[in-house]
């Protein structure tokens, strides 16, 4: 059996994490109700997770996947250049990061939601399934 990765956060986010699952945006909650309790083809989603000293607006722990909801903010030099440094430090877990704007989300929720599926076919395809292994 293998074991778990263990993801460092930092655990003074805790409580700012559990402070914006409670104000979550309008957009936030929209995509919150396609993806909580393993609606995406069973897989568990969380919401607002701290991982190392950033906080993911969702995360899945075995597709090793956080999604990003990006509002208006996001526009700015200064918080665009944030979220790539965000990103990479996610990559550098091996995190993979799909990134969807507020207006994505309310106005094309049909294509965001694809694109998530396509991910996870992806990663379906590329993982071998543990009863298959040594055969």
């Amino acid at each position: 059996m293998t074991r778990r990765k263990i993801i460092p956060y930092n655990p003074k986010l805790k409580e700012l994490a559990r402070q914006l699952r409670n104000d979550s945006t309008k957009t936030e909650i929209f995509l919150w109700l396609k993806l909580k309790g393993k609606q995406m083809y069973g897989y568990d989603f969380h919401r607002q997770k701290p991982i190392d000293n950033y906080i993911l607006d969702f995360f899945c722990y075995e597709l090793m996947l956080g999604i990003e909801v990006d509002g208006y903010s996001h526009q700015f030099l200064e918080v665009y250049n944030k979220d790539g440094i965000k990103e990479k430090r996610m990559n550098d877990f091996g995190i993979s990061i799909l990134r969807f704007s507020d207006d994505q989300v309310l106005n094309d929720m049909e294509n965001v939601l694809r694109a998530i599926e396509f991910y996870i076919f992806e990663y379906e395809k590329h993982t071998p399934n543990p009863s298959q292994e040594g055969s």
